[in-house]
């Protein structure tokens, strides 16, 4: 659940870029078990954790969603908001109560077109996390539906 050095936006992102983002955060706050988003949505915002946990799901045809990942502190809820179409590629519900910065998908990459390096650094970062994700990903999928043994070195 912590995430690489990488992925942190703190440590991501230099200062200035990290402030100027903080500018237009908006703080908020979700009880457990809230749907935060689904798969195949508009994805027109992002989220920061502050405290609390995010359970990333996948839609699996014929059984219920797979949880793939669960994300903390410092983390970045959401990338779909920074590629065309703008459409959630996964599900994220709540795990626990979640405080986090919340952060409009449009005005980010606004800011993102005003400065290139500011723009840069953001699609960076966020393809930093798409990677980690990713793996992530693929790890448990093979642990969910992999046979037994699948997943190992041969």
């Amino acid at each position: 659940m912590n995430a690489p050095a990488t992925t942190s936006m703190p440590r991501a992102l230099p200062a200035e870029h990290r402030e100027r983002l903080m500018q237009i955060a908006r703080e908020v706050s979700f009880p457990e078990g809230t749907r935060l988003f689904e798969e195949g949505a508009r994805a027109d915002r992002f989220w920061i954790i502050r405290t609390g946990t995010v359970c990333l799901d996948l839609h699996v045809p014929g059984r219920r969603a797979a949880v793939i990942d669960s994300l903390g502190h410092n983390e970045l809820i959401g990338w779909s908001w920074l590629f065309a179409p703008y459409v959630w590629h996964l599900g994220a519900e709540t795990a626990s109560p979640l405080r986090a910065y919340e952060f409009d998908a449009t005005a980010v990459r606004a800011l993102c077109q005003e400065d290139p390096e500011f723009g840069r650094n953001v699609a960076r970062w966020v393809g930093e996390v798409v990677a980690h994700r990713l793996q992530a990903s693929r790890t448990r999928l093979l642990d969910l539906y992999a046979p037994y043994g699948s997943g190992g070195p041969h």
